[in-house]
């Protein structure tokens, strides 16, 4: 369902070692922007809900809510370096667009 890339998977193992606690990540959107959707990263320190689906891919624990599920069908969390930036880019098969910023999308 998600994928996480090598990079991005390093990336998170590190946070949570630094943080000292935390079993992943929990990967869902909100409503915001001029697209109306904005994706959403949070640490996640326990996991019982049968609210949520829970996946591992690249060594990474990743929870998603299933109301967030179809909106995040597919979807590969990257990290990247574009010059002083640096971040996750999501890429979302589902998304029809984004608003110009960058910052929301539409699915």
């Amino acid at each position: 369902m998600i994928t996480v890339t090598t990079t991005a998977a390093q990336k998170i193992k590190r946070a949570l070692e630094k943080r000292g606690q935390g079993i992943g990540i929990r990967v869902g959107v909100r409503t915001t922007g001029c697209s109306g959707l904005a994706y959403v990263l949070e640490y996640v320190d326990n996991s019982n809900s049968a609210e949520d689906i829970t996946i591992i891919d690249n060594g990474v624990t990743i929870v998603v809510s299933r109301r967030h599920e179809p909106y995040l069908q597919n979807m590969i969390i990257d990290y990247v370096r574009n010059g002083l930036n640096e971040g996750f880019e999501f890429t979302n098969p589902n998304e029809r667009d984004r608003c110009g910023c960058g910052e929301s999308f539409r699915v």
